[in-house]
């Protein structure tokens, strides 16, 4: 973010996206406590710097999907089969998200239509962490 936001500053508007994951709102249970920890940064981290650099119109936001049907979680899920029906349960809509849903959410936040979020850990995770 420091060298996109001296861009932005010179430009005098930005919006940054940082993603995060619902890990790092709720930690999970899954042997990936780094991976939480490091998913909890980048909300702190995105929080922060938007107060900095509100005044300048500079907007930063975190995404935070739940689990998504991804490489990363089929190769987990590829060593341990049990493990997708786990991640699937454990979400209330009842499956994973697919990229374009993600996809979707980050159109969002880059478009006009968002131009009042900054600071935000924005959640899309089929009710993981109501």
């Amino acid at each position: 973010m420091k060298y996109e936001i001296e861009h932005m500053l010179k430009n005098g508007y930005g919006n940054i996206l940082n993603m995060s994951s619902t890990s790092g709102l709720v930690g999970n249970g899954f042997g990936m406590t780094a991976y939480a920890a490091s998913k909890f940064a980048i909300v702190g981290l995105t929080k922060s710097v938007a107060l900095e650099y509100s005044k300048s119109n500079i907007r930063v936001n975190a995404l935070c999907p739940g689990f998504v049907e991804t490489p990363m979680i089929d190769s987990i899920c590829d060593k341990n089969p049990k493990l997708k029906r786990r991640f699937e349960a454990c979400q209330p809509i009842g499956r994973m998200a697919k990229p374009n849903e993600i996809a979707n959410a980050v159109h969002y936040l880059f478009s006009e239509e968002s131009s009042f979020i900054t600071g935000t850990a924005f959640v899309i995770d089929g009710g993981l962490t109501i």
